[in-house]
């Protein structure tokens, strides 16, 4: 028997009442958990008030602000199913969401009112609700109407642990985004493996910077830490020098980042902060190149751990511990506690079959199956047929298990390179590029040749800028680590690389915009 997500917190609530919870330092919010559960019980039968009822989908489109970790926890106590959607979207892409969601109320802030502003008035029936002032005409204030409601824990109701919590759309890294839904059991299961995982104590401070609405985030930090009556402190969205002044003022011990974010911390200048109280980092949502891991460990004199998995399992499937960072480098580490992966045999014709398992070291897709899969994708019944065949779920991520267990994540199926009859995996490149001293972000992709069918080529973004072509060249070149056919034929220098709110590159992205500048030249 699971609790909900609403008994998690309330079971919380009771043990660590008097224990700081939350903190928000801009918005001048030092809760404990007693005064903080004392607003989400405001919300949720504000929320109820508004005609909200188990099953409704509540929206939110926030930064990272305490409304939104209110929010969370207030759809959860009335059987509301929460929909965080992405604040990088723009607002066609908003629209879509909305209108395959269906929610009853959009909760959203200051910062991304333009974007709801264009598309309010193709929702007549949904309820808009402001964080900030001044308010929108077609919208109410949040504040003023969670003020106005009682305190006490919303009546209780027939919510189950198989009841529906959330839906998250995929962040879009080849198209149009799905709705994943998950269970209030999923959740809990997947906060247990993420305690034990990384190791959370309760008397743990950590720092949500990371996009909440994203699963890394919501799923394998914040709502640990919550459950385990730590304390989070939030800051709007990622920047390196307030993550810095954070860690220094609020004496932080554990934080989440993508590779991209922790990469851009190293950039700082580290010795104007004390950072002493830092403990752990957690990294995922994008593979970190071994040379980037080395150097967080020892320049931030922090235990690394990584997590990998996507946003259809919760999202953890595999975790890699500490002391297996520099044994295993290059390694998403071993099955997670109650999930299988297996390496198949891709299917060009449909979804791989889960008996073509492939031997040791041998590249295949990597499909898995654990108790926090996710029920199905929101009204898209043939795509959730075909993503959890035959019980399993199909990532399209490619990759290997060695002797020893150990996942190694090569690639997405569709980023692969095909030159002269070889595979290619871009991340096999990328990690070796991130060794040179003047590169700061790369993507590999490949791109039509007439004599070899494609050829790798490398987007690069410079750290130092008289980085050339000829120089990565001889680099490649000159590497004990590179087979010739592996290295790129051409270099393109941007400013930086597409990527979504996780730190995934968008791929499609950067194809597009090749695509465009080929035809330009016709």
């Amino acid at each position: 028997m699971y609790l909900t997500i609403g008994e998690l917190y309330e079971q919380t609530v009771l043990k660590f009442g008097n224990k700081l919870a939350l903190v928000d330092r801009s918005r001048n919010i030092r809760w404990t958990y007693n005064q903080w559960n004392e607003q989400v019980n405001k919300l949720a039968n504000a929320l109820s008030s508004a005609g909200v009822r188990k099953g409704d989908r509540v929206s939110t489109l926030l930064f990272n602000t305490y409304e939104l970790a209110t929010v969370y926890f207030a759809t959860a106590k009335i059987g509301a199913i929460l929909n965080p959607i992405n604040f990088r979207l723009k607002a066609e892409e908003i629209a879509y969401i909305l209108k395959d969601a269906a929610p009853k109320i959009i909760v959203f802030e200051k910062a991304l009112e333009d974007e709801i502003t264009k598309v309010h008035a193709q929702f007549p029936n949904m309820a808009f609700w402001s964080i900030d002032e001044p308010i929108p005409s077609y919208a109410s204030s949040y504040h003023e109407i969670t003020q106005l409601a009682l305190p006490a824990n919303p009546t209780s109701l027939d919510l189950s642990e198989n009841d529906t919590y959330a839906i998250m759309y995929t962040s879009g890294t080849t198209g149009r985004p799905k709705g994943v839904m998950h269970r209030h059991r999923d959740m809990v299961e997947q906060s247990l493996i993420c305690i034990s995982s990384i190791g959370i104590k309760t008397e743990d401070v950590g720092l949500v910077t990371a996009p909440m609405f994203h699963c890394a985030e919501l799923h394998c930090s914040f709502l640990p830490r919550v459950h385990a009556g730590a304390t989070n402190v939030i800051i709007h969205h990622f920047d390196p020098n307030k993550v810095l002044e954070e860690i220094k003022e609020e004496r932080i011990t554990m934080l989440f980042a993508a590779p991209t974010m922790w990469n851009m911390l190293l950039q700082e200048k580290l010795d104007d902060y004390d950072i002493s109280s830092l403990k752990i980092g957690l990294y995922g949502a994008a593979p970190m190149a071994p040379i980037l891991v080395n150097a967080c460990k020892e320049r931030l004199g922090i235990d690394l751990v990584q997590a990998y998995g996507m946003t259809e399992m919760g999202p953890a499937i595999t975790f890699l511990g500490k002391e297996e960072q520099l044994t295993k480098a290059g390694s998403a580490g071993r099955a997670c506690f109650n999930h299988e992966i297996r390496i198949v045999k891709p299917n060009d014709n449909g979804p791989s079959e889960p008996e073509d398992i492939l031997p040791a070291g041998e590249v295949g897709e990597i499909i898995v199956k654990g108790p926090c899969m996710m029920i199905g994708y929101f009204n898209r019944e043939e795509a959730t047929e075909k993503a959890l065949y035959k019980g399993w779920y199909h990532s399209g991520d490619l990759g290997y298990v060695d002797h020893d267990g150990y996942l190694y994540v090569a690639d997405r199926v569709d980023d692969m390179v095909i030159s002269g009859g070889e595979n290619i995996y871009p991340r096999e490149v990328e990690d070796y590029l991130y060794e040179h001293d003047g590169i700061l972000d790369v993507a590999v992709l490949g791109e039509p040749d007439e004599l070899w069918g494609e050829r790798v080529i490398a987007i690069v973004v410079k750290k130092r800028q008289n980085v050339t072509a000829v120089e990565l060249e001889l680099f490649c070149k000159n590497s004990e680590k590179l087979a010739p056919y592996k290295r790129p034929r051409r270099y393109i220098f941007v400013e930086e690389l597409p990527r979504n709110a996780s730190g995934k590159i968008q791929k499609f992205l950067l194809r597009e915009h090749l695509h465009h500048e080929e035809v330009k030249k016709l």
